[in-house]
C-alpha cells in the first residue's frame, strides 16, 4: 500500500527529503537551547552571575533561537511542497486509473464512493504524509533529546519522567483503541453522504416535480447527522488526551519542582548572608522541567499522529484499492489496429456480469451480421438487448464463446482501434458542458465545421441548432440540461456519425424523438453511411420494420432471427408486439380522424 501511495511523490522528492533535515537541525536546537540557560545562569564562587557570561551564552542562545526557527519555516514550507504536489499527483493517478476502469470496474465502484476518495481521503493522505515528513521526524528526535540532555543534567529527576511516561502512553493507548474504530467507521457514511448530495443535485427536477425537497432534506439531515454523531464520539474520546497530558505534566512538574528544591538547597551554602549554590542550581530545575514538558509534548504528539494516522490508512486502503484495480480489459501486445470492414458475428456467447453470478445474463448466442447491414433489436424489458450489444466494442467480455468483428476475435483487437471504428450511442445520453461545436468534436476533435453541420442534417439536428441565437457555439449545461431529450439524443448520434465508424449502434437512441423524425434519421443513416453496418435496439417496431435482419430477445437468448415478413410468420413475440403498437396507432387514428369530422360538421 505504501508503496503505491509514494509512486506518486514523483518530482516532489526533493522537497520530501529536505524536510526531515531541517526538522533535525530545529529539534537540536530546541534541546540545546535549555541547556545553554543552565550555563548562562550559573553562578561563580561569589554567588552572582556574571554578565560576560550572561552575554556569550544569550549570543549562542540567540544563534540557536535563530537555526530553530529557520529549520521551523524550512521544514513547513518543504513539507507543504511536498505534500500538496503529492496530493495533486494523487489525484491525477486516481483520475487516470478510473478513465482506464472497464464497465465492470465501474459498476463495482460507486460515483459517490470515487467522489470520496478524490477528495477527502486524499487531504486525509496528503495530511498525514505532512505529519510524516515534519512531525514523525521530530517528535522521536525531541524525545531522545531531551532524554539525553535531561541526563546529562540530572538522571535522578529525568527518571520521574520514565515513571510517569509509561501510565501516560497506557492512558493514550486505551483512548486511542476506543477512538480508532469510530474513524474507520466514519469513512463509509461519507460515501453516503456524497451519494444523498450527488442523487439530490443531478435529480433536482424530479425532486422538484414531485414536492419532496422536504424528503431528500431528511435523507440529507440524517446521512450527515450520521457522520456528525460519529466524528463528535470519536472528538469527545481524543479530547480526553489534553486533560491526561496536562495532568502528566502538572504533576511531573510538581515532583521535579520538590525533588529538585530540595537538591539545590542540600547542595548550597551562604555568603555574607546571599546564598551559594552547589553544582544543581535553580536553573538546573528549570531545564529539566523544560525538558520535561518537551517529553511529555511529544508524547501526546505521537498520540494525535496515531488518531491522524489511523484515518489515513482507512484513506489510503481506499485509495490504493482503485489505483491498484487492474482492469481485465486491456490491449494485447501488438494487437490488431485495422479493423477491415463492419462485420460481426457471435459464436456460441454465452455472458454473466461476474463470475460469481449464478445466472447468464446471455447464453447460446450464435448470430451473423455483414458489412453494411441494418439490424434491428427488439425485446422486453430485461431481455439482455444492450448486454448484447456491449460486447461489440468489448465494453465487457464474453464468459463463453467468441465475439468477432472483421472476422477477428475483439480481443485480438487494440482497443483504442477497435472503439475508434464502433460508434455506441448508449441508452443514457451524455452531455458534457462546453458548446455544441466542443460537444460534438468528442466524436472527432479535428472535424471541420462543414463536417459537423454534415453530421448534425443527417442525425435531424441542424434544424433546432440553427434556430439558436448562437447556434453551434450555444452552450450546453452540465449534464446537457437545456435541451430536450430529443435534442439530446440527436446530438449525441451526430457526436456519433462524426467518428465515422464501421459499426453504428443506437441503443434505444432515438425512443425521445417522434416517429417522423425517427424514420427521417434512418433515411440518412441509408443516403450518408451506406457501408456501415447499423445496429438499431428499438421499443418500435417501425422504426426496425425495414431492416435487413431483426433480431427478438428473450430471456438472454435469441428467440427469433429474420425480415419483417418472415418474423410475422414465425415469431408470436414479434406479432404480438407489433399487432399491440398497432391496434394502437390505429385507434389513435380513429379519435383524430372524429375530432376532426366533428370539427368539420361544427
Amino acid at each position: 500500500m505504501v508503496k503505491t501511495l509514494l509512486k506518486s511523490v514523483r518530482e516532489y522528492k526533493k522537497p520530501a527529503l529536505v524536510t526531515p533535515l531541517f526538522m533535525t537541525l530545529e529539534a537540536l536546537c530546541e534541546c540545546l537551547i535549555p541547556f545553554m540557560m543552565t550555563k548562562m545562569l550559573a553562578t561563580d564562587a561569589s554567588g552572582s552571575v556574571p554578565m560576560a557570561q550572561i552575554l556569550r551564552y544569550g549570543g549562542v542562545m540567540l544563534v540557536l533561537a535563530i537555526f530553530s526557527m529557520t529549520g521551523g519555516v524550512m521544514g513547513g514550507k518543504y513539507a507543504a511542497i511536498a505534500s500538496c504536489g503529492f496530493a495533486k499527483n494523487l489525484r491525477k493517478d486516481l483520475f487516470y486509473a478510473v478513465q482506464d476502469f472497464s464497465f465492470k470496474d465501474v459498476d463495482k465502484f460507486s460515483s459517490s464512493s470515487l467522489v470520496t476518495r478524490l477528495t477527502t481521503d486524499v487531504t486525509n493522505v496528503q495530511m498525514a504524509f505532512q505529519m510524516c515528513l515534519r512531525i514523525v521526524i521530530r517528535v522521536p528526535l525531541m524525545f531522545i533529546f531531551a532524554i539525553v540532555m535531561g541526563c546529562s543534567i540530572s538522571a535522578k529527576l529525568t527518571l520521574i519522567y520514565v515513571v510517569i511516561l509509561p501510565v501516560l502512553a497506557f492512558g493514550l493507548f486505551l483512548i486511542m483503541r476506543k477512538a480508532m474504530p469510530l474513524f474507520r467507521r466514519i469513512f463509509k457514511k461519507y460515501d453516503a453522504l456524497n451519494n444523498s448530495v450527488q442523487e439530490n443535485v443531478s435529480g433536482i427536477r424530479v425532486v422538484k416535480s414531485f414536492v419532496r425537497e422536504d424528503y431528500e432534506q431528511k435523507k440529507f439531515e440524517k446521512a450527515a447527522g450520521d457522520v456528525r454523531d460519529d466524528f463528535t464520539k470519536a472528538e469527545k474520546i481524543i479530547a480526553l488526551n489534553s486533560p491526561l497530558m496536562m495532568f502528566a505534566m502538572y504533576a511531573a512538574s510538581l515532583l521535579i519542582t520538590y525533588f529538585g528544591a530540595k537538591m539545590v538547597i542540600g547542595g548550597g551554602s551562604a555568603v555574607n548572608g546571599n546564598p551559594v549554590y552547589g553544582s544543581f542550581t535553580p536553573a538546573n530545575v528549570s531545564a529539566i522541567i523544560t525538558y520535561g514538558v518537551q517529553i511529555l509534548s511529544s508524547l501526546m504528539m505521537a498520540a494525535m499522529i496515531m488518531v491522524m494516522f489511523t484515518m489515513s490508512v482507512e484513506s489510503a486502503k481506499r485509495i490504493t484499492e482503485v489505483l491498484e484495480c487492474k482492469s481485465d480489459l486491456v490491449s494485447p501486445e501488438n494487437g490488431l489496429t485495422e479493423v477491415k470492414d463492419g462485420s460481426v458475428s457471435f459464436e456460441n456467447v454465452s455472458f454473466k456480469y461476474s463470475k460469481e453470478a449464478e445466472k447468464f445474463a446471455l447464453s447460446d448466442i450464435n448470430l451473423q451480421i455483414k458489412s453494411g447491414e441494418t439490424v434491428g433489436i427488439l425485446g422486453g424489458t430485461g431481455s439482455s438487448k444492450t448486454s448484447l450489444i456491449q460486447l461489440i466494442p468489448r465494453l465487457y467480455d464474453v464468459s463463453e464463446g467468441a465475439v468477432k468483428v472483421g472476422g477477428e476475435d475483439v480481443r485480438k483487437y487494440d482497443l483504442e482501434a477497435l472503439r475508434n471504428q464502433v460508434s455506441v450511442v448508449l441508452q443514457k445520453n451524455v452531455l458534457f458542458s462546453g458548446t455544441i461545436k466542443e460537444n460534438l468534436r468528442w466524436g472527432n476533435e479535428h472535424a471541420t465545421d462543414e463536417e459537423l453541420v454534415a453530421a448534425c442534417k443527417a442525425a435531424q439536428a441542424d434544424e433546432f441548432i440553427s434556430q439558436f441565437p448562437d447556434k453551434y457555439d450555444t452552450y450546453i449545461e452540465q449534464g446537457g440540461t437545456n435541451v430536450s431529450g430529443g435534442q439530446k439524443q440527436r446530438l449525441c448520434i451526430a457526436r456519433a456519425l462524426l467518428k465515422k465508424p464501421k459499426i453504428l449502434i443506437l441503443d434505444d437512441s432515438t425512443s425521445a424523438v417522434d416517429t417522423k423524425t425517427d424514420a427521417l434519421i434512418r433515411a440518412a443513416f441509408l443516403k450518408e453511411i451506406p457501408g456501415t453496418t447499423k445496429i438499431i435496439i428499438a421499443q418500435r417496431v417501425a422504426s426496425v420494420e425495414e431492416a435487413d435482419k431483426i433480431i427478438v430477445m428473450d430471456g438472454g437468448k435469441i428467440a427469433a432471427c429474420g425480415t419483417h415478413d418472415e418474423l410475422m410468420q414465425t415469431s408470436e413475440i414479434y406479432r404480438e408486439v407489433y399487432e399491440s403498437q398497432t391496434r394502437g396507432k390505429t385507434a389513435e387514428d380513429a379519435v383524430v380522424g372524429a375530432e376532426q369530422s366533428e370539427g368539420g360538421n361544427a
